[in-house]
């Protein structure tokens, strides 16, 4: 699984094979069964995560018991509570596996590491951040102006691989309605 991530990482950014034995030497393969959780509600995030094969997600329950996600990740998807991580404080999330995963798993400790002895490692995991980041933003703007519908043809057009492979519950969860309007979308799409 280290070479999907060589891979992705070579896909971006040049490596001497010195850099690639440090990253290697760090990096930890985790197996998710389906259902498996990565991280809890109330643990603290220690590690940044790579998907290497599968699917996660990344969602909260509020005090009625609704799950609310608010992140997929899929194959060379980055994953993560980044404030529980940065800040070591018990996570508000759970990440757990949707599919049988592979996930690639470097500690904060390492990840600064990395960062300090390998330049252009940095300069990627800034652009990430930072398209992630803009990403968040149109996100919550489509949250707050768009219809059900427009949601719903926004994240078919952003995340055209994976909107099959995502349970209609959960996609519902992520969109902010409810399955059964989820489902008179789709037949109101499919009829058009």
């Amino acid at each position: 699984m280290f070479n999907v991530f060589l891979h992705y990482l070579q896909s971006k950014i040049n490596l001497t094979e010195d850099e690639i034995r440090l990253i290697e030497s760090v990096s930890i393969i985790k197996k998710l069964k389906k259902h498996q959780f990565l991280l809890s509600e109330a643990e603290i995030c220690t590690h940044s995560g790579f998907v290497c094969s599968g699917f996660l997600r990344k969602y909260s329950i509020d005090d009625k018991g609704i799950e609310h996600t608010v992140y997929f990740a899929t194959e060379n998807w980055w994953i993560s509570d980044r404030q529980s991580l940065m800040d070591g404080t018990p996570s508000k999330y759970y990440i757990d596996a949707i599919e049988d995963s592979f996930v690639l798993l470097i500690s904060k400790t390492d990840f600064e590491k990395l960062s300090e002895k390998i330049p252009q490692f940095k300069d990627m995991v800034n652009t990430i951040l930072q398209r992630s980041l803009n990403a968040t933003h149109e996100r919550i703007n489509t949250t707050l102006i768009a219809t059900a519908e427009e949601k719903y043809i926004q994240f078919l057009k952003s995340f055209p691989k994976i909107a099959n492979r995502v349970p209609r519950r959960m996609l519902a969860s992520y969109l902010g309605i409810t399955p059964e309007t989820l489902s008179r979308i789709r037949k109101n799409i499919s009829t058009k």
